[in-house]
């Protein structure tokens, strides 16, 4: 794109004032974001070339742009931002480094997004560190999730670096996390604006009734303004769309070059790493006169071939890309993965190859699949979702069609995008499933319902229930782990729904275990028979050697809080924190940094807890999420802050799951002062909703319920040691090391029984 600015841009003062005020202040290590959000053609482009033209001499610049034929591939937009700075890549210390690298496909391994955020930060803070950064990132609404994800990191965290981010995306398309960065709104022209760039411009000579007909069709749309003249598709009877108007005149010029030009313009647009050397090696394979056809196709206009190819304008390559012939598009992604390395670069090979092809082909299916395999490795499971579904899409073979549509869905689901894996779905047709495939579809069917909420989180685990019961006879070792799987889920939806019910009723008439009670058998006997039985049970399932909760790690955390077992609790965070970091899974590695507040807090560590939230606070934005609330709110509590417990209550009621909301209504009733009633459960109440062996002992519960306030040692430690005789002397000698650490007045005794209530809550 140039860098240089021939002619002041009209009617941009306010956006270029907004622009160098931010560039301004990086110069003085005081960094910051701005977006430029508006319709395509409105002249975001060409401030991102002005601001770049003004800050040439004092700033270094780097520039980058999405690509929507890279929004699939994790990393690309931020490995294109960093690859100017990667100069200082050995200089960052090992985790940053490794980080990185592992991102950018350099080494093996799965991405942390968290530390691939901070070794962004790092990289770009090290090359800044000598003369102020600029990064110009144009397209942003085509960037890759993983690399939105990474710089929405990053631009939060330049307050006190020399570095300005300038970040150009159409208003049409949502930006999760870009969108909650400061912005500007890029307007069209005003009337005098606009006849002033045409005047300026001077393309056609115009009457006055033309004039007027091509500014009020343009509406103010700068790059409308100074295309349409040129091919004419202005003063239609019909008014379209002013991009698609534009894209329009973009074609009739490429429709009036030689078909070599047109080729190697196609090959230009179907190309997203933009390699010269890459685009000359296929234009050569297809016997394209590459100096003839390269000065025809820059004569238009339309592209500008030097260091790298640059189309004139974002929609000219969509426009290129989308009026060449479909066999002309499959001729060029043939040659270009003829011509790309498949050592260096075997993914972006069986992605060419997969638009290269017409029909079904079992090998490049095959070759998607192993290019989704390494890409979801890499973290980039938007990718892998978009390999696997090209895949099934060009199996042949019937059962590995299915298979591949099955993982197409799973993917896909990962992303986020429930509706697209129910679509995927839909396509299998069922009465050519054997059970174990019928099962995974319902198992699927059952958490794509949970995930799209509203009835979904009581069919959910009805259908994951279903599944089990197909594999009960043929595979009953996982239907019970599908059972396990439906009281996990059914512990968000709580027991209001009489979804527990129906759950624990169908794990009652599970086929037997192998080998010997497990963790379905100690939850349908906690259920059953109450803690005094069942508590053996759940300790074995938890830590004899066939312990299987590594699958269900968050029910095994309330399980742990049943046995009121931290040296358990603080395994299962252990394992948690391991296999976050070997894994990169964010979900895992919140988990157990929320687990790792909490059990924090249970002993007395508020310094540690208040570290480990705010670690995953930074997780959870570095994944555009929402952060975890149960630590807060239990360390809320334990600190006897209760506004801050009655607000994080506020906030927690309208996310509105069942656990959440008891942990929430517990730790309320926690924080109240001792001389007020402690109404906790009522038929009414959140917490209620819970199962009965998720819940206070009985008796403190009827006290709780009855609005009374707590018993004293005589009749609290009275109901709870029968019960507990394992469990009373433990939880008490724990609490002891707490107990200086809160600013309670109430009775050791008391802050055990009301601990009991806050612990359990999990998310």
């Amino acid at each position: 794109m140039p860098t240089t600015s021939r002619h002041p841009l009209i009617g941009r003062d306010k956006e270029i004032t907004r622009l160098l005020g931010l560039v301004g202040a990086a110069q003085h290590s005081d960094g910051g974001v701005l977006v430029l959000r508006g319709e395509p053609g409105i002249g975001k482009s060409a401030l991102l070339d002005h601001i770049e033209y003004a800050s040439r001499e004092k700033f270094q610049i780097i520039r980058a742009s999405g690509s929507e034929f890279e929004a699939d591939l994790p990393f690309a937009g931020l490995h294109q931002l960093c690859v100017p700075a990667l100069t200082h890549l050995d200089t960052l210390s090992a985790p940053y480094r490794d980080s990185l690298r592992v991102a950018f496909g350099l080494a093996d391994g799965t991405p942390d997004p968290f530390h691939v955020g901070l070794a962004a930060l790092e990289l770009l803070a090290t090359a800044a560190a000598k003369r102020p950064l600029l990064c110009l990132v144009d397209d942003a609404h085509w960037l890759d999730s993983a690399s939105t994800r990474a710089l929405t990191f990053l631009a939060r965290r330049i307050a006190a670096e020399p570095i300005a981010i300038v970040f150009a995306a159409r208003d049409q398309e949502p930006l999760r996390g870009l969108d909650e960065l400061p912005r500007v709104m890029v307007g069209g022209l005003s009337d005098t604006d606009a006849r002033a760039l045409l005047t300026r411009e001077q393309i056609i000579p115009l009457d006055e009734r033309m004039r007027d007909r091509l500014l009020a069709e343009s509406r103010g749309n700068p790059l409308a303004l100074i295309e349409l003249p040129k091919s004419g598709v202005f003063g239609l009877p019909t008014p379209s769309p002013v991009p698609g108007r534009i894209e329009r005149s973009f074609q009739i010029r490429m429709a009036a070059l030689s078909p070599d030009a047109r080729l190697l313009l196609i090959l230009a647009s179907a190309d997203p790493t933009e390699d010269p050397a890459l685009i000359w090696a296929a234009a050569q394979r297809l016997d394209i006169d590459v100096p003839a056809a390269s000065a025809a196709a820059e004569g238009s206009g339309l592209v500008v071939f030097d260091a790298r190819p640059r189309f004139c304008h974002p929609l000219a390559r969509s426009a290129v890309y989308r009026a060449a012939e479909p066999t002309l598009r499959r001729t060029a992604h043939r040659a270009l993965a003829d011509t790309t390395d498949p050592v260096a670069a075997p993914d972006r090979q069986a992605w060419h190859r997969a638009w290269a092809t017409t029909g079904p082909d079992e090998q490049v299916a095959a070759q998607l699949a192993s290019s989704a395999s390494r890409v979801q490795a890499r973290g980039g499971v938007v990718a892998a979702a978009a390999y696997l579904r090209r895949a099934a899409a060009l199996s042949l073979d019937p059962g590995k069609q299915i298979e591949r549509t099955l993982a197409a869905a799973r993917a896909t689901l990962e992303t986020g995008a429930a509706d697209a894996a129910a679509d995927l779905l839909s396509g299998i047709d069922t009465g050519m499933l054997d059970d174990p495939q019928h099962a995974a579809v319902d198992m699927l069917r059952g958490q794509i319902a949970f995930v799209q909420g509203a009835d979904g989180v009581v069919r959910g685990p009805e259908l994951i229930v279903q599944a089990a019961r197909r594999l009960a006879a043929g595979d009953p070792e996982r239907s019970r782990e599908y059972l396990v799987a439906a009281l996990d889920m059914g512990l968000s939806v709580g027991r209001a729904a009489g979804v527990m019910d129906r759950v624990l009723e169908a794990a009652r008439s599970a086929p037997p275990a192998a080998r010997g009670p497990d963790l379905l058998d100690a939850l349908v006997q906690l259920n059953a028979d109450g803690h005094r039985t069942a508590l053996p049970m759940v300790r074995q399932a938890l830590t004899g050697e066939e312990a299987g909760w590594t699958r269900t790690p968050a029910l095994a955390t309330v399980l742990a809080g049943e046995l009121w077992d931290l040296d358990l609790h603080a395994t299962i965070v252990d394992w948690l924190a391991r296999t976050g970091r070997d894994t990169g899974a964010p979900v895992i590695i919140r988990l157990g940094l929320a687990q790792a507040a909490l059990h924090a807090v249970l002993t007395g560590h508020f310094g540690q807890a208040m570290a480990a939230i705010a670690e995953e606070e930074a997780f959870a934005d570095a994944v555009g999420d929402l952060p975890h609330l149960y630590p807060r709110v239990h360390l809320a509590a334990m600190r006897g802050r209760r506004q801050e417990v009655l607000d994080l209550f506020a906030e927690g009621t309208s996310r509105g799951t069942g656990l959440l909301t008891a942990n929430l209504s517990w730790a309320k009733a926690r924080s109240k002062r001792h001389n007020r009633p402690w109404r906790v459960v009522t038929s009414s109440s959140p917490a209620s909703r819970c199962p009965s062996w998720w819940s206070p002992p009985s008796a403190a519960m009827r006290t709780c319920s009855r609005g009374r306030r707590w018993s004293p040692l005589s009749s609290a430690r009275k109901p709870l040691e029968p019960t507990w005789p394992s469990v009373w002397r433990p939880a008490r000698g724990h609490w002891s090391k707490t107990r200086k650490a809160t600013t309670w007045r109430h009775s050791s005794t008391s802050r055990v029984v009301r601990c009991r209530c806050t612990s359990r809550g999990r998310t």
